[in-house]
């Protein structure tokens, strides 16, 4: 025999009974520690279940709870209950009740029999680790704990503050540094009997009973004084999220335990029947493979991640992040375009036939959600109701960003509509936002209406549009974003159309020969002095010409001839 296995168990015994069998099975001793906790009908049920067993042994009882002294005293008395009574034990594996063998005990003693002297276990300084859970790094090793944090978080967390407070720090013993890892570890003989027979030992009891989460640390610090070899990693597959609890493995997870190629794994779900059969009752192909836990790293990992972040722009509907902590706005790139549909008279079908996109109307406007083709409904249930919109005008949105991923959207926005998403769009990394400034001005000079009325209308527009500019011209801003004034834009309207295409990133998109039809402003700057002549400084448009721009005829040249 080569290795004997120490375990400690709490409860589902009668997996329990079926691991101890195994290990006993490949001659291997096993030493097991009950919690002393567990009523005594129960361990003496359990004891008698495997009685017929020469091999197997209990030790010590010692009560156990998370976090305690406990876990530590249980292995220490199973240890060297071990040590003493199996001579030829050359490694002692550390085990749990809820640990499972993925791989048959013959490769574990032929993989320790060719490293007689290393130690297996994950010992790393506090500096060293990013995994560390409550905000108490080193602080672990310097206060003192005497309090449950599980049963007495309250008190626990006074006298933490207590002792910072007031300075009440522990000094550590000398001629150790402390070091962190798994509890779960495979020692030499040589170094764990070091450990067991130190003449410090009890120094180093004292201190570390009053050490937070001391199974993490007590073998983990001491075994840096006597080992002669350590590898700094466990032989179980041991998984944690990101609160620091532990993964628990289901039938459904069998293909990925076989993968990992190691030769323990916890922690397994009591009742994973798939799971026994298989890796209690079956030999492993992969005889002799290293032992490899970051084939599946990447997929909790990724788990991990998707727990606590999400998918960009997919929310729970029974709550919403606090703002500004979501994975993302929204799920997909879209584009939105203001003052554009009010320069040009066929704006959607034009950039729909250029794009290849999906264009809408003003999707915000105040009366009804113009989708494209004016549909009364569109993708997810979403309806053209503005109240229904406007309840929770953010997830309106998300919502159809997410329910049409795959396919760009496009919008219209203006000073017309609502603007409870002004800031939102601005500050959405996927929005991309295209501004003609002022070209809201157009529907009022077409329109018929009492001069007084557009006057008016003209100054409530100007305001709203201003404060939407500067939302977008803010330092939070994550839109990619383009603002034009009118006069600029209608100056060069061809070059400035061929960017706003550009900047989409539209697929086989050539150069714009075909543009829009744009409004007629014969008169428009006319229509510009008449609100200034009112009292209202319409500045958002630019310098606009005093003949009306674009529609004004240039003066022909006459062609040159040559005189002979």
């Amino acid at each position: 025999m080569s290795v004997g296995v120490v375990m400690l168990v709490h409860n589902a015994f009668d997996r329990a009974e079926q691991v101890v069998r195994h290990w006993a099975a490949a001659g291997c001793p096993v030493v097991i520690h009950v919690d002393k906790n567990v009523k005594f009908a129960t361990y003496d049920a359990f004891v008698k279940s495997v009685a017929d067993l020469p091999d197997v042994m209990f030790s010590k009882r010692h009560r156990c709870e998370w976090g305690t002294w406990g876990i530590v005293a249980a292995s220490q008395s199973a240890s060297s209950m071990m040590l003493n009574n199996f001579a030829d034990v050359r490694h002692v594996y550390l085990a749990s009740g809820s640990c499972l063998p993925l791989r048959p005990i013959k490769d574990l003693q032929s993989y320790l029999e060719k490293r007689p002297r290393t130690d297996f276990i994950e010992s790393a300084t506090t500096a060293d680790v990013p995994w560390t859970q409550g905000g108490l790094d080193f602080e672990r090793f310097t206060l003192r704990f005497p309090f449950s944090w599980r049963k007495h978080r309250m008190l626990f967390d006074r006298y933490v503050d207590f002792q910072r407070r007031f300075k009440m720090y522990r000094r550590v013993p000398e001629g150790i540094v402390p070091h962190m890892g798994s509890q779960w570890w495979c020692l030499t003989r040589q170094t764990l009997s070091a450990i067991l027979e130190d003449p410090d030992r009890a120094v180093y009891d004292r201190y570390f009973k009053r050490v937070w989460i001391p199974d993490e640390s007590y073998f983990q610090t001491l075994v840096r004084l006597y080992s002669q070899s350590i590898e700094s990693r466990s032989l179980t597959l041991s998984k944690f999220d990101y609160q620091g609890k532990p993964h628990i493995f289901y039938d459904d997870h069998l293909q990925l335990l076989r993968r990992s190629d190691c030769f323990v794994a916890r922690k397994i779900w009591p009742h994973a029947n798939r799971l026994y059969d298989n890796f209690l009752n079956e030999e492993n192909p992969l005889k002799g493979a290293e032992p490899n836990p970051g084939k599946i790293d990447r997929i909790f990992s990724k788990a991990v991640e998707r727990r606590t972040r999400g998918r960009a722009g997919l929310f729970m509907q029974s709550r919403l992040p606090r703002p500004g902590y979501e994975n993302g706005f929204t799920s997909a790139p879209y584009s939105v375009f203001e003052g554009f549909a009010e320069l040009f008279e066929d704006f959607e079908p034009w950039l729909g036939r250029m794009t290849g996109t999906r264009v809408h109307g003003h999707l915000y406007a105040k009366d009804r959600v113009e989708f494209e083709g004016r549909q009364k409904t569109f993708s997810g249930a979403l309806c053209d109701n503005a109240k229904l919109r406007d309840h929770h005008a953010q997830s309106f949105l998300v919502n159809l960003i997410w329910n049409t991923r795959g396919e760009r959207q496009c919008f219209q926005f203006g000073p017309m509509d609502s603007q409870l998403v002004s800031w939102d769009l601005a500050k959405d990394p996927n929005a991309q936002i295209s501004v003609i400034s002022g070209a809201w001005a157009i529907p009022l000079f077409q329109s018929n209406r009492n001069f007084s009325d557009i006057r008016a209308h003209a100054a409530e527009l100007q305001r709203i549009e201003s404060e939407h500019l500067d939302a977008l011209r803010s330092t939070w801003v994550k839109a990619r974003i383009r603002i034009w004034t009118l006069a600029d834009f209608i100056e060069t309207p061809m070059e400035a159309l061929q960017t706003v295409l550009d900047e989409m990133g539209a697929k086989n998109l050539r150069r714009v020969t075909e543009a829009p039809k744009m409004a007629d402003l014969t008169g428009f700057s006319q229509f510009l002095q008449n609100l200034k002549n009112q009292g209202m400084h319409p500045y958002l448009m630019g310098d606009f010409p005093s003949d009306a721009g674009p529609t004004a005829q240039r003066p022909s040249r006459r062609k040159p001839y040559l005189v002979r």
